[in-house]
C-alpha cells in the first residue's frame, strides 16, 4: 500500500488548552478510516489541521508529501462539521460555482446524487431543512474526484431511517483507490464499511489499528470497543 497521509508528532493548542497532543500516524491509499472519539476529542481540529485550516502548533502533517496547501487541496475533498454554503443560493448555483473552482468536479455525478436523494436542485437552501443542506454539501464533497475524502460527523444531522442511504451515496461515489476519512461518534451506524479505526481520546490517540484485527484481539466490536473506552 502507499502511504497518502503522514502525521509525525502533531500538536495544536489554543491558549493554555492542547487540543492535539504529540499524534504520529499514517493513512494508507484505498482504505476507509474510522477516527472514532466523543465530541471535544480532537477530531475536528485534526481534519481542520489536514487541511490547512489551522497551523499545528508542533510536529508536522504531509499529504502525498507535501504540507497542507494549495497543492493537497487538490487532493483532499473536505466536509467540514458546520455548513458554510450561502442560504440564498440554489443548489444547482452552488454546482455552477463548484464546477468552475474544481477542476475534479464531476457535475453529472452531482445532479445524479441530488436526483436520488430527492433534493430539487432549484431549491434555494433557506427553504431546505437543516438535513437537507447537509445533503447538498455532502454531494458537493462527494462530486470532486478526490484521493482523500474528509468527512467531519457527515451521518450526525441526519434523521436515523436516512443514515444508510447517505452512507451508500458516500460508498458508492468514490475511486476505490482513494481513501475516506470519516470523523463520527455514531459507530454503530459505520462500523461495518470501516478498514482501520483511530480512536482519540483528549487529543491523543488512545487506540488505533486494522478494525477487524481490534475485533479480534478484543473479542468486541468496534463500537462497543468504543463505549468501553469512553464510558462514563
Amino acid at each position: 500500500m502507499s502511504t497518502l497521509v503522514e502525521c509525525s508528532h502533531l500538536s495544536k493548542r489554543f491558549g493554555a488548552k492542547e487540543a492535539l497532543s504529540d499524534l504520529s500516524f499514517t493513512l494508507e491509499k484505498g482504505r476507509i478510516i474510522g477516527l472514532l472519539g466523543p465530541n471535544g476529542s480532537g477530531k475536528t481540529t485534526l481534519l481542520k489541521t489536514m487541511n490547512g485550516l489551522l497551523v499545528p502548533t508542533a510536529g508536522e502533517i504531509r499529504i502525498n508529501g507535501a504540507q497542507p496547501g494549495i497543492e493537497t487541496k487538490k487532493v483532499i475533498s473536505y466536509l467540514p462539521e458546520r455548513t458554510y454554503l450561502n442560504d440564498w443560493m440554489k443548489a444547482c448555483d452552488i454546482i455552477d460555482f463548484f464546477e468552475d473552482f474544481y477542476t475534479d468536479f464531476n457535475r453529472e455525478k452531482a445532479y445524479d446524487m441530488l436526483d436520488r436523494l430527492h433534493v430539487n436542485p432549484k431549491d434555494p437552501l433557506k427553504s431546505m431543512s437543516k438535513g437537507t443542506r447537509e445533503k447538498v454539501q455532502l454531494v458537493l464533497v462527494m462530486s470532486r474526484e478526490a484521493e482523500l475524502y474528509c468527512l467531519d460527523e457527515p451521518i450526525g444531522g441526519v434523521d436515523p431511517a436516512s443514515r444508510d442511504y447517505i452512507l451508500d451515496t458516500i460508498l458508492t461515489n468514490y475511486s476505490s483507490d482513494a481513501s475516506l476519512l470519516i470523523s463520527t461518534h455514531l459507530i454503530a451506524d459505520i462500523e461495518k464499511y470501516l478498514d482501520d479505526v483511530i480512536f482519540l481520546k483528549d487529543g491523543s490517540i488512545y487506540l488505533s489499528g486494522s478494525a477487524e484485527e481490534l475485533r479480534m484481539q478484543h473479542n468486541c466490536s468496534i463500537d462497543a470497543l468504543f463505549r468501553e473506552v469512553f464510558r462514563c
